[in-house]
């Protein structure tokens, strides 16, 4: 697994923290809560991606 992806999550995490926060002050919750859910959104695609490269290598080890 690699690290640097661990890191690319945690920054997206940071940044959309940033973002909504500052759209929160200037009171635009609307937007917030979008920039959150694209952020969750990004985040759970990568995870996804990287479960289905598991499960293929899994396949491909037992030969099913």
């Amino acid at each position: 697994m690699d690290v640097d992806l661990i890191f690319k999550i945690a920054g997206l995490g940071i940044l959309v923290a940033i973002i909504h926060t500052l759209l929160d002050k200037f009171g635009k919750e609307e937007y917030a809560y979008i920039v959150t859910l694209v952020g969750l959104v990004f985040a759970f695609g990568t995870v996804v991606n990287l479960v289905s490269k598991l499960f293929d290598n899994l396949k491909i080890l037992f030969r099913l």
